[in-house]
């Protein structure tokens, strides 16, 4: 039998941290150095986007842990910790987190990324009106940009279509102008509506 259908099996087909039956996908809780079923978990896309920093975390969306932690899956109580270290401030979160055991092999397991220490603040990609950027979005510059290492200017007013987001540096996004891809910070850029 397949890692992914031992763990559907585990979680009756449910995300193993909220319950919902949306979009459950296999999660491999890091760091590890192999999938076994102590360190993979099911997650919805809405769990797994809000622990991995891609969308705002929603305090109401994760009063879910307060069944989850519960668990006996290794995986699950390791993310379990790390989420309610991020919810902390929140007085239900700070309870359940004095409630939840862990040995000291998971402990450690679930300090060894650092997540624990953030608090709630997510880091994303914004254009100069704080709008989020995704990537495959098109974005307007606002102001005229010489690129260095060329003799290219990109006017105000260029729309850059289908970018990417520079993984570890939210005020960097990369686009095509005139067939050259570029580094544009997210300040001079605006989102385009639709």
């Amino acid at each position: 039998m397949k890692l992914e259908e031992l763990l559907l099996t585990r979680s009756e087909s449910k995300c193993e941290l909220c319950k919902s039956e949306n979009n459950i996908k296999l999660y491999e809780v890091p760091p590890q150095s192999g999938n076994t079923e102590e360190n993979c978990l099911i997650a919805c896309d809405k769990c797994r986007a809000q622990i991995d920093k891609k969308e705002e975390l929603d305090s109401s969306h994760w009063h879910c842990l307060s069944e989850s932690m519960w668990s006996g899956a290794p995986g699950v109580q390791v993310v379990v910790w790390r989420m309610l270290n991020r919810l902390r401030n929140e007085s239900w979160a700070a309870d359940n987190l004095d409630m939840l055991y862990l040995d000291d092999e998971k402990l450690a397991w679930a300090k060894a990324t650092g997540d624990h220490e953030n608090d709630a603040t997510v880091d994303l990609h914004k254009d100069c009106n704080g709008n989020v950027l995704q990537s495959g979005d098109a974005v307007v510059l606002i102001k005229s940009l010489d690129v260095k290492g060329s003799t290219l200017n990109a006017k105000m007013g260029t729309v850059v279509k289908n970018i990417r987001l520079v993984e570890n540096n939210t005020d960097q996004i990369e686009g095509r102008i005139e067939g050259q891809l570029i580094v544009i910070l997210t300040k001079y850029v605006r989102k385009q509506n639709g």
